[in-house]
């Protein structure tokens, strides 16, 4: 399926047969495409690089489509892998995580940092991140796939 090139987000680069890989949900996603391309929000004299999630609903592109600056892409990795590290030792702790001190880590980004925590924020945290590390584990081949391939790339590329 063509991504469509007539919308606000102009793609440039494309995989349109991401339904097939997309997870745990390939060959039954509405995932059907990726694109980097101009983003939606664009003015005049400004451009930005947006990468974009397309949905198709099996009649029409979704308003679900995501678009993110790529910069929010590359920073969700950051938070994935540093989860990620963190849960392969958060056994040491009885509820997965120190209440009295939830901060995971903090990422230095442009002279600030990324806090990286717990939310402890939602009532729920109990069980919901038992249910949050259970899923990491039962995907962590998937995931691992996609984390060497990424390592080969950004190590070909010199990172």
């Amino acid at each position: 399926m063509k991504i469509p090139t007539t919308l606000k987000h102009k793609p440039v680069i494309v995989s349109e047969n991401y339904e097939n890989v997309d997870g745990r949900y390939a060959n039954r996603t509405d995932a059907k495409g990726l694109s980097l391309g101009l983003a939606q929000w664009n003015d005049r004299g400004k451009v930005e690089i947006s990468a974009k999630v397309w949905r198709y609903t099996g009649e029409k592109w979704s308003r679900q489509s995501e678009e993110l600056p790529l910069h929010r892409v590359l920073d969700l990795s950051i938070l994935l892998c540093r989860s990620m590290e963190y849960f392969r030792e958060a056994y040491r702790y009885e509820q997965l995580y120190n209440p009295e001190n939830p901060v995971i880590d903090r990422v230095g980004l442009q002279g600030d940092a990324m806090t990286v925590s717990v939310c402890t924020d939602n009532e729920h945290i109990r069980e919901d991140i038992k249910l949050f590390s259970q899923a990491l584990s039962d995907d962590g081949e998937l995931i691992g796939e996609r984390l060497r391939t990424l390592s080969a790339i950004l190590k070909e590329m010199g990172y």
